[in-house]
């Protein structure tokens, strides 16, 4: 696949960056890729490739513009340090309006053929959910979303079908937490949930210690089922 990268429009007039991707055959439903703590780096241009590769139009926002366009960030402990602190300051109602915005220029693109999902990873897992909060959406992905166990006030406001994958060994989200958002969804008609026995935090990215295969292609897969026949 080759992506290329463009620019969108925020809510309020400024311009940010994101990485599109297209399908093979040019068209096809769409899909936003929300980035972990180190920004649109290799990985998460790689995983929206993957989905392109699997027929979506993807956008990969740049979630971290407003504090400093083109993060590109490595798994090292110095990347590490600087993408935490961008985690911890970012502007979370602003950021929200950006990722409205992105699925707004995404179900104008010219290829897009139908409805556009969002899959997002650890803080992008957390974003997904509050898109999905938003209603910009048709469906939402949750991996591994740190948080989302202390935003469920507004968790009756989701009404699109969303999906949460979650590592029994992740010391970040708790077994706790992910029963929290469980009792949360029991009422919506179409929340579904997989927890991987042996895998960690962050076991769907390849280029950190913690990747899980299995569990990765597990995961993998049980999306483009579940997304086959809500968005597709």
């Amino acid at each position: 696949m080759t992506g290329t990268n463009i620019t969108l429009t925020s809510h309020d007039g400024k311009s940010f960056g994101a990485y599109l991707a297209l399908p093979p055959t040019g068209r096809g439903p769409g899909m936003v890729v929300l980035q972990e703590i180190w920004g649109v780096n290799a990985h998460i241009r790689a995983v929206a490739d993957q989905y392109a590769a699997d027929g979506f139009v993807v956008l990969a926002p740049d979630v971290f513009w407003r504090q400093e366009p083109g993060v590109d960030l490595k798994y090292d402990e110095t990347d590490t340090q600087k993408a935490y602190h961008l985690m911890q300051n970012l502007d979370a109602p602003n950021t929200v309006l950006d990722l409205v915005s992105t699925a707004q220029a995404l179900r104008q693109r010219p290829e897009l053929t139908g409805k556009i999902g969002v899959v997002g990873f650890c803080m992008g897992g957390r974003l997904a959910y509050r898109m999905a909060v938003s209603g910009a959406v048709d469906a939402a992905v949750c991996y591994y979303g740190g948080g989302i166990q202390n935003q469920l006030d507004v968790a009756a406001s989701v009404k699109a079908p969303i999906l949460f994958h979650y590592g029994a060994l992740d010391k970040h989200i708790p077994a706790s937490a992910v029963d929290a958002v469980k009792a949360a969804f029991a009422g919506h008609q179409d929340a579904q949930f997989y927890t991987y026995e042996d895998a960690d935090h962050g076991f769907n990215c390849w280029g950190r210690p913690m990747y899980h295969q299995r569990a990765a292609a597990l995961a993998h897969g049980r999306t483009l089922e579940w997304l086959a026949s809500r968005i597709c």
